[in-house]
């Protein structure tokens, strides 16, 4: 009866051995374990808004009463209207211009100096094509009486060239100087006329009058 009773002890210990040793051979064995799922990231779309550029305004470009010597009055500026252009500007992509006089008057001999500068923008292509016309008309204007030569003057712009008028046969002896240059698609001519110019005041006007193209 003890053996009897004994042996059902036996096999329940040799059970629980064998079951313990598999799950510890399992742990040491270092079976792989499912990884643990990769997170995926989400993507964001974001929609960059393209910087809003402004239109260029010729009336930017313009010379201002603070750009010229104190004794200087502003006469007269205006937007130019499309009649104010030759039809070979509106064919060569004119797209709008701004135009400003100035002047100074010397009380004791009623001598008068006008400044007057005319700002165009046209297509960028067809630039070059208006300053050769504008350069090959002043060169083959005709001047009765007087004449018109091209005279040294610094580069400015892209492209640029100046010229001095004189009419020998008129009392008071007036003077006009031209200059007209391009930047960018900007096609710019000033003048300064009268008896009493000064090329140096000229010369610096231009330079400022460069400078206002962005």
């Amino acid at each position: 009866m003890v053996y009897g009773m004994e042996h059902p002890w036996t096999v329940f210990l040799v059970v629980t051995f064998l079951l313990c040793s598999a799950g510890c051979l399992d742990t040491l064995s270092g079976e792989p374990q499912t990884p643990a799922a990769t997170p995926v990231p989400t993507t964001v779309i974001t929609t960059v808004q393209p910087t809003w550029v402004p239109p260029e305004q010729s009336s930017d470009m313009a010379l201002q009463p603070s750009d010229l010597p104190s004794d200087y009055v502003l006469q007269d500026r205006t937007v130019m209207a499309l009649h104010d252009v030759s039809q070979i500007a509106r064919e060569l992509g004119w797209r709008q211009g701004y135009y400003v006089s100035y002047y100074r008057r010397n009380a004791n001999n009623n001598e008068i100096t006008r400044i007057r500068q005319s700002v165009s923008i046209f297509r960028s292509e067809d630039i070059n094509g208006i300053y050769l016309l504008a350069k090959e008309d002043l060169k083959e204007q005709k001047l009765t009486p007087g004449s018109r030569y091209e005279i040294p003057f610094p580069q400015v712009g892209d492209r640029s060239i100046a010229f001095r008028e004189t009419s020998p046969f008129d009392t008071e002896h007036p003077v006009t100087y031209t200059v007209i240059f391009t930047k960018k698609n900007v096609f710019e001519k000033i003048t300064m006329s009268g008896t009493n110019t000064d090329y140096e005041t000229l010369k610096r006007l231009v330079l400022r009058a460069e400078a206002l193209i962005a």
